[in-house]
């Protein structure tokens, strides 16, 4: 793993989007895994400034979402869909984009479609990753054993209460989700993990120096063989 500790949430942002842009130069074609949540905004914010300066081209790029809340309708201002169209894919030129779908009827039957869309695709060269302050990745919550694939998962209770920011009322977010395995993230060529403030300072250490443990999921970021963990100096706070 490779640490790289920004002075603030912007300068976090740009050093990301810096390594995005620096990928679709040099691979024009390539697909990326995205994330969504409050982190990940400023990477995309960065992005959206250099398309409109002409300094990145995504005409030939493809991107696969991390997960989605389900059921969801893509119309709700708290789907995943929504999320991705408002923060980065209608203010840019990028040429296809997957999302898990939450309005499917058959959830195992959309993971598994999710898993083939992107093997059909080459796999992801690099995915953009959050982490969860109990240290989850994607929606795979802290467990028994680490899931492999695609997959239809109830959400952790400090996972709902996080996310109830984002809701009117805690009793509207969704107990569910369908996100990408282990196995799938750890495909990805490289990983790019984020996170802000002194909130995920715990999880941060836990994922780099604490024991490789599905009770930790960041943790089995260890064993990838490129894995770079951008934080701020309040995330890193632990770790320094």
């Amino acid at each position: 793993m490779k640490l790289s500790v920004q002075k603030n949430y912007e300068a976090l942002s740009r050093e990301c989007a810096k390594i995005i842009r620096e990928l679709v130069a040099s691979k024009p074609n390539c697909v990326l895994g995205l994330a969504t949540g409050s982190t990940p905004v400023g990477t995309y914010e960065q992005l959206i400034h250099m398309y409109d300066a002409g300094d990145v081209d995504f005409s030939r790029v493809t991107a696969f979402n991390l997960d989605e809340y389900f059921p969801i309708k893509k119309s709700s201002d708290q789907s995943y869909y929504h999320f991705m169209r408002k923060n980065l894919f209608d203010r840019i030129n990028i040429a296809q984009t997957f999302i898990p779908d939450g309005e499917a009827p058959d959830a195992a039957a959309e993971c598994a479609a999710y898993e083939e869309k992107i093997a059909a695709h080459g796999g992801i060269d690099l995915q953009i990753l959050g982490i969860g302050n109990n240290g989850h990745i994607g929606f795979n919550e802290p467990g028994d054993a680490f899931v492999a694939a695609t997959n239809y998962t109830p959400l952790d209770e400090s996972t709902i209460k996080a996310n109830a920011r984002f809701f009117a009322d805690e009793s509207e977010v969704p107990r569910y989700a369908v996100t990408m395995g282990i196995r799938t993230i750890f495909r990805a060529g490289k990983i790019i993990l984020l996170a802000s403030g002194a909130g995920k300072a715990d999880a941060i250490f836990k994922a780099l120096h604490g024991p490789i443990t599905p009770q930790m999921p960041a943790s089995v970021l260890q064993l990838h063989p490129d894995v770079t963990v951008i934080v701020d100096e309040d995330a890193a706070g632990l770790v320094k």
